[in-house]
């Protein structure tokens, strides 16, 4: 039998038909010839009827659509990134703010990514547990600038306010830093607590002090970390903390360095407080933050009705009664030993009103006694401890050193999360005007002298002689800036001009208000001044 096909195995066209089968058999290598048994669907009437398929359709064979899979894709992608950030209980809460506001339409794509993280961080900031905008930028795989886009449309189109919209928690933030740091993993239990005290304690007193205003608040927390771990004995790399809460770096330790500049400028009133730099406030830190405990913990002095009226002043007394050797004795662990009073005298003699040197003060045991009586007799309240006459009574004063090296006490409010009007009212020891503040009127001031200096070099160039005739009639004023350019260029020095320099001048030659200029936006002062100030509208 033959084919008009050769055979596939060895070519040759002679086939026998198996009788059982039915398969096309090659005679001479024995192959099975394939797709020898279709048929054609082809008849007349009575034929095999057909499937008819409109054109654009899926078909019977497909059971989902495009928006049952749209939804399934989205619902994927919020459990994936709920995941990623540890949020999976708020999976439902990210999911309903989603549909409202895509209407249930929900997307694909990059920007549903974006949008997911805007509406996770937005249900975690209504929640009062912010997250870093930073982390969600991370996890999502987009900029930090355009998840804040995301952001701020989110806000608006939900039309969040306060207080269903409150500030970042910055004290939340630490909380949930040390708590899910790896840095912080093998401290243990009771340490963790004492130090998310003192953290909470000192971040609070950053916040009274503004180191967090106009700032991102999370490198001030890795700065805050850092400090409390150095006095804990707890060694923590800056670096790697910053790369787990995805800060920069240089601003992390920007924040360190403000931090200790700060406690150095409380440990001034200590009496060694002169001594005390950035470079050994860490050793200090325990008897500052002990001061500013106890400053946040009293009450406020009020004010006596009668100014007026006398009163006695027991600070030079107790201070003459101190000077006698005989009358005090200080122990330490039953230790008895005698102090000089010398460490006992004030320091600054001379700021005692009424009294410039109090040691030419001839005071007698018997008048100190007499005085001492008095006092007793204004005050019932008080009771008397010891005798009056010649006879003093001597006193032991113990101090125990283990109950110093327990520096810490914990009790003060500001080791608890207080409301920020709460927290502006109470004393830390210093008052401090915001860092970024200070810095602008520090940038204001050096471009106002910009302005003066541009001003008189435009004057020089278009009024020379005018100019010249200026600095020969003041040659006194040794500090002006015309002498000061003579002095440096006889000495054949340049005045160095820098870009910002010309740009000045160049928005002073468009009379372009000084006010303006000091706030330093340079590229919006040129676009509306000089690249468009010949479009005629």
């Amino acid at each position: 039998m033959s084919s008009s096909s050769p055979c596939s195995n060895c070519g040759k066209t002679s086939f026998i038909r198996d009788d059982v089968s039915g398969d096309l058999v090659c005679s001479s290598c024995g192959v099975i010839q394939q797709f020898d048994q279709f048929e054609a669907q082809i008849g007349g009437i009575d034929g095999p009827q057909g499937t008819f398929v409109n054109f654009g359709t899926a078909g019977s064979g497909s059971l989902y659509s495009y928006t049952d899979r749209k939804l399934f894709a989205a619902q994927n992608s919020i459990d994936e990134l709920t995941y990623r950030l540890g949020l999976t209980s708020k999976s439902v809460d990210i999911r309903s703010m989603i549909s409202a506001i895509t209407e249930g339409e929900f997307g694909q794509g990059d920007w549903f990514q974006v949008l997911i993280g805007a509406c996770a961080y937005v249900v975690m900031r209504k929640d009062d547990r912010p997250l870093p905008m930073a982390e969600v930028a991370s996890a999502v795989g987009c900029d930090v600038y355009e998840l804040g886009k995301m952001i701020l449309r989110v806000i608006d189109f939900l039309d969040l306010k306060r207080p269903d919209f409150p500030e970042f928690d910055i004290v939340h933030s630490l909380e949930r830093t040390l708590k899910n740091s790896p840095s912080f993993a093998s401290v243990e239990r009771s340490a963790m607590e004492r130090m998310q005290k003192q953290g909470i304690f000192l971040i609070q007193c950053a916040v009274k002090w503004f180191l967090s205003t106009g700032r991102r608040p999370i490198p001030l927390v890795v700065a805050v970390l850092v400090f409390v771990a150095e006095l804990n004995q707890v060694e923590v790399r800056m670096d790697d903390l910053a790369k787990e809460v995805h800060a920069m770096v240089s601003t992390c330790k920007a924040r360190y360095k403000e931090l200790l500049e700060t406690l150095v400028k409380v440990a001034q009133v200590l009496p060694w407080g002169k001594d005390i730099t950035t470079k050994n406030i860490a050793k200090n830190a325990p008897f500052v933050i002990q001061y500013m405990e106890r400053k946040s913990m009293s009450k406020p002095v009020e004010k006596r009705k009668n100014v007026d009226q006398p009163r006695l002043d027991l600070e030079n007394v107790v201070a003459e009664c101190l000077r006698r050797d005989d009358e005090y004795e200080y122990g330490v662990d039953g230790i008895t030993s005698r102090k000089d009073s010398r460490y006992f005298s004030l320091e600054s003699k001379g700021d005692r009103t009424g009294i410039k040197d109090i040691d030419r003060l001839q005071i007698s045991p018997e008048c100190l006694s007499m005085v001492y009586e008095k006092f007793l007799k204004e005050n019932r309240c008080a009771k008397s401890s010891g005798r009056s006459g010649n006879v003093q009574k001597r006193r032991r004063l113990w101090f125990d050193l283990q109950d110093c090296r327990e520096w810490w006490d914990g009790k003060s409010e500001l080791s608890k999360k207080l409301v920020l009007k709460h927290l502006l009212e109470k004393d830390v020891g210093v008052d401090m005007m915001p860092p970024s503040f200070v810095a602008g009127q520090l940038k204001c001031k050096m471009r106002q002298e910009k302005i003066n200096a541009a001003k008189e070099r435009i004057k020089r160039i278009m009024h020379p002689l005018d100019a010249d005739l200026g600095d020969t009639e003041s040659p006194s004023l040794s500090g002006s800036p015309s002498t000061e350019r003579r002095r440096k260029k006889r000495r054949g020095m340049m005045v160095d001009v820098d870009w910002e320099d010309l740009i000045i001048e160049t928005l002073i030659l468009h009379q372009v208000k000084e006010e303006e200029i000091e706030k330093g936006h340079y590229n919006t002062l040129l676009d509306l001044h000089v690249f468009n100030s010949g479009i005629v509208r």
